[in-house]
């Protein structure tokens, strides 16, 4: 929970972090027989008053009036300006809005400077909490003035879950939403507050796949539930199911990414804001046409006196310059920004996801938004889509910093750093518990030259920790880099995140139908010494490192992609992922384990000509588990790599150095929002034998200040509950969990639950129902394309999972060698890899130098253990 302090505690406070010897500051113009008051410093706290001078004994009380003193002062600098803001909590009534005449001048800096516990607030506390009648349990208050929409509620720091169950009724789409099997939904109180979530993913034991893409998920409002009719809001609506296709290309649309809609074979994953889902604790609903906010309280929280906050403002800070006044030279260290939010979701517009949070938007937006030369009347250039707006930004700033600051609680992006932003540094900040994306740099809506005054360039972000987010549009990326130059991303840790971790490049898409990538201004950009691991863990078809698109004009000025330690992969993709039009990126000096399926991402033709060339790229001196031979493919090289057996295996000088930075690594320990059980497991899945089920999951990363120690599984049927109780560990390393004892017939419905030491999650939303019962007795086939890449001591071991899984899903694999060995090969990657028939690695080690090896492997079912694949190697001398 964020301190709130005190009156007489601020003014203390005040005093002591300030000072209380300084000088008076002017208030009007400054004096020019005062030379000295240009450069004064200003105060500024909670408890001040505007009508004060700005000094550390008279602080005044709002950013704007501060600002105003700065503005004043700006022009005649002799020193550093710094604006102190005292411990505590100033509540925006609009964002903090600064242009090029609040930047620092005459070679000085202003400095935005709080004391680690500044939080700069854009919500509302939400009071008068009273039981509601006729529902035991639930509360409700009325909505604060101002509040006239949000998407977000915080209880003593911790974000709640907005109301959501599954689909009271199925649903067949029609042109205009779909129809439904009873007209439940129209007796509702508000059917136009619901919104329809489309969860994406492979299609894993019963899990639905409904995005538009693995890597998306889309949401949509209603406009109206009239008898068994539902429409859905316009635009989201078409921008989600219509798509133009090549009249040359069966099934291919010109946009290029993902499914064609939401219509092929898909369907609403569940509902969201509907007072009639509000049946578990932690739950809410905001009743916008009554001006009610209802709650389910968890266990143990007392809302006489919880601090419950909702948010108003969409943006807390907007440092605006333009292309010909630049704002500049200006530094905000120490602050918190919480409690802000977007509300585009929320309208007509939806978020119809295309990729990291870009989305189409527009009545049109699926005809002609970025779909440029390939349709008459197309935006340019090629996917130019929406990019979600962040909390915090700065357009057209050069030298601006952000240091020593927390982004927290936040409903859309964190950090925006765009439009002609150059020479700026994040540094030694934490993002957590955001909505979307983490720190977005740059844009894909200009690829024009490296002269241009919109460019992006010269941009750091160091030593940052990163973890814990997105929490609602969960294809977020932490670090999002589009067309830029200069820019670098190094030595920052990410953990526990719901997709890839960090996203470089735009446009390379037109590959797929043997074009060349979208020509951009992109060049030596660096992604370098990071620490990334457990990510994806959410939605697939990722990396840690994720790039597509032209990076340079040659392997001297591409991407570099050198120095991380990229490990702990859940989901189903790549550690450093090379996709469409990938042209010019290095990777050199990466340690890569723990992926599925690839370490690094296969070439790509490049079709930027008729020479039938790969896109040009670079992959050497990796430690990893992949184990690819030296070669030259047609301009993509791969030498000098080495089989990474064990992590412990790895340089100490790589990993030592990867991530925060010795002087930064505090963070890691620095605690954000409140204490409180985990937020729930998100897409369950399950497959049924005799006498029991099989449960698999996507693992909890929003922890609350204490990791996950355990789930547990609940299966209800035939008027009983079944637990079963896996620890985080296990989990972690076998990616399902069995629940004995069940009776043949008998359909059950599964939830699972996070536990971590502040107590149980609320349970997921529940997987489609399964009956134990007998199976065929089908083993799987033979795993197919079986090999090994050896070292001397080591090979890697290569294979695809058997074309038919048979009765029931691959759970792993049994490896054998002629050594006598016998390796069981267990993990999510052996669950998601099925469907698709992606490769499957892991590296055997402890062989000899230049000796012949037999190996064998099989795939393991419930239902029994398979033929093997047999195939033979010897080591190198």
């Amino acid at each position: 929970m964020l301190t709130k302090w005190g009156s007489t505690r601020r003014r203390t406070a005040v005093a002591a972090l300030l000072g209380a010897g300084a000088l008076l500051a002017t208030t009007g113009p400054v004096a020019a027989a005062d030379p000295d008051a240009a450069s004064r410093d200003v105060y500024v706290s909670p408890d001040g008053s505007d009508h004060a001078s700005g000094t550390a004994g008279h602080p005044v009380r709002t950013l704007d009036h501060a600002r105003d003193l700065v503005r004043q002062r700006a022009p005649h600098l002799t020193r550093d300006l710094t604006v102190h803001l005292a411990p505590g909590v100033f509540r925006l009534a609009a964002p903090l809005r600064l242009d090029a005449r609040d930047s620092g001048g005459n070679g000085h800096r202003v400095s935005w400077q709080g004391s680690g516990d500044t939080e700069l607030n854009g919500g509302v506390r939400v009071t008068g909490w009273r039981p509601v009648p006729g529902r035991p349990g639930l509360f409700a208050a009325p909505a604060p003035a101002g509040l006239d929409n949000t998407r977000q509620l915080y209880v003593d720091g911790v974000r709640e879950q907005r109301a959501r169950g599954p689909l009271p009724v199925t649903v067949k789409a029609t042109a205009t939403g779909y129809t439904a099997s009873a007209d439940t939904l129209a007796h509702w109180r508000n059917p136009k507050d619901v919104e329809f979530v489309y969860t994406a993913g492979e299609a894993l034991w019963n899990i639905q796949r409904d995005g538009l893409g693995q890597w998306t998920e889309p949401r949509c409002p209603l406009a109206a539930a009239e008898g068994t009719t539902i429409t859905m809001a316009q635009p989201c609506w078409d921008n989600s199911t219509k798509r133009v296709l090549f009249p040359d290309i069966p099934g291919r649309s010109v946009n290029m990414v993902g499914p064609a809609d939401l219509t092929n074979g898909r369907h609403p994953t569940y509902a969201e804001n509907a007072f009639e889902l509000l049946d578990t604790p932690g739950e809410w609903y905001l009743d916008r046409s009554a001006h009610v906010v209802y709650y389910l309280p968890k266990p143990g929280q007392d809302l006489r006196r919880a601090d419950v906050e909702v948010p108003v403002l969409e943006k807390l800070l907007d440092a605006k310059g333009t292309a010909a006044a630049p704002i500049h030279d200006v530094a905000f260290r120490g602050l918190r920004y919480s409690y802000a939010t977007w509300l585009t979701p929320s309208s007509p517009e939806g978020f119809s996801e295309i990729q990291a949070g870009y989305t189409i938007t527009g009545a049109d937006g699926w005809a002609v938004q970025g779909l440029c030369q390939f349709v008459p009347g197309g935006t340019c250039p090629y996917a130019s889509w929406t990019r979600e707006p962040a909390n915090v930004a700065v357009s057209h700033g050069q030298r601006i910093e952000f240091a020593d600051s927390v982004f927290a609680h936040l409903g859309g992006a964190g950090l925006d750093l765009i439009d002609g932003t150059k020479e700026s540094q994040v540094r030694g900040d934490v993002f957590t518990d955001i909505s979307g994306n983490g720190v977005q740099i740059g844009g894909v809506g200009k690829p024009v030259t490296d002269t241009d005054a919109d460019v992006v360039r010269d941009v750091r972000v160091t030593d940052n920790h990163l973890y814990g987010l997105p929490r609602e549009f969960h294809g977020g990326v932490p670090v999002v880099n589009g067309y830029s130059v200069r820019n670098t991303i190094s030595h920052n840790q990410i953990d526990h995140v719901g997709y890839s971790a960090v996203s470089v490049g735009w446009g390379g898409w037109p590959d797929k139908i043997k074009r060349p990538a979208t020509p951009n201004l992109s060049h030596d950009n660096v992604v370098s010494d990071n620490l990334i691991f457990d990510y994806m863990l959410m939605l697939d078809d990722g990396g840690g490192v994720y790039t597509q698109g032209i990076t340079g004009t040659s392997l001297d000025d591409g991407e570099k992609v050198t120095g991380n330690v990229i490990h702990g992969q859940w989901g189903l993709g790549k550690g450093v992922y090379t996709d469409n039009g990938n042209t010019y990126e290095t990777i050199r000096g990466n340690v890569l384990y723990g992926t599925a399926y690839f370490n690094v991402g296969t070439v790509h033709v490049d079709y930027r000509d008729d020479l039938g060339n790969n896109d040009p790229t670079l992959i050497e001196g990796n430690y990893w588990e992949q184990g690819d031979r030296d070669k030259t493919d047609k301009g993509a090289i791969t030498r000098g790599n080495v089989i990474l057996a064990r992590p412990a295996d790895a340089p100490p000088a790589i990993v030592a150095n990867a991530g925060l930075e010795p002087a930064y690594r505090r963070l890691l320990t620095r605690p954000v929002g409140g204490w409180a059980p985990a937020e729930a497991p998100s897409r369950v899945g399950t497959f049924a034998v005799p006498g029991k089920l099989y449960a698999t999951w996507n693992p909890t990363f929003a922890f609350n200040n204490a990791p996950v120690t355990d789930y547990v599984v609940t299966a209800s049927g035939g008027g009983r509950t079944y637990r079963a109780t896996v620890s985080a560990a296990d989990f972690a390393k076998r990616a399902y969990a069995e629940v004995p004892g069940l009776t043949d017939g008998t359909a059950y419905t599964v939830t699972v639950a996070a536990r971590n030491a502040f107590g149980t999650s609320e349970p997921s939303l529940p997987a489609a129902p399964v009956t134990p019962g007998p199976n065929t007795g089908a083993l799987p086939d033979v795993p197919t394309s079986a090999r090994a890449l050896p070292s001397a001591t080591a090979a890697s071991i290569r294979w695809n999972p058997p074309a038919a899984a048979g009765a029931t899903p691959v759970l792993g694999y049994l490896i054998t060698v002629s050594d006598g060995r016998t390796i069981v090969v267990e993990g999510r990657d052996a669950l998601v890899t099925q469907p698709t028939v992606k490769g499957m690695t892991r590296v055997v080690d402890g062989l000899r130098p230049a000796t012949a090896y037999t190996f064998t492997v099989a795939a393991v079912t419930a239902t029994g253990t398979g033929p093997a694949a047999t195939f033979t190697a010897t080591t190198t001398p």
